[in-house]
């Protein structure tokens, strides 16, 4: 009790404006990542990054688009010599990028 008079009363002595936060604290936001709006194997590969962009010429050239791409299954990627690790990680981001959960931003490309 003796806690929320204390509270109560440092806020009357620093004003009536509320703040964001229960805790008196202004809320800072970063700006909006930026993303790319067309959006095809090569940079779909670079988004991903940890070393899945060494097989773009290869996945252009086999399999063609990103739509083709995103319903490729892991026997075909493992047939064009895909190493597990790349696989899982083109899988795994091509299954979030159906759902709209992630998309390549437009400064992971340093090509």
């Amino acid at each position: 009790m003796a806690w929320a008079e204390l509270i109560q009363s440092a806020r009357a002595a620093l004003g009536t404006r509320r703040w964001c936060s229960s805790l008196g604290l202004p809320r800072f936001y970063s700006k909006p990542a930026t993303y790319l709006v067309k959006v095809g194997i090569p940079e779909f590969l670079s988004g991903i990054g940890r070393g899945a962009e060494t097989h773009i010429a290869k996945i252009e050239t086999e399999i063609g688009d990103l739509h083709k791409l995103l319903v490729t299954r892991t026997l075909r990627l493992k047939k064009l010599g895909i190493p597990c690790k790349h696989r899982k990680l083109i899988l795994k981001y091509g299954q979030k990028y159906r759902l709209g959960l992630w998309k390549p931003r437009a400064d992971a490309i340093k090509a």
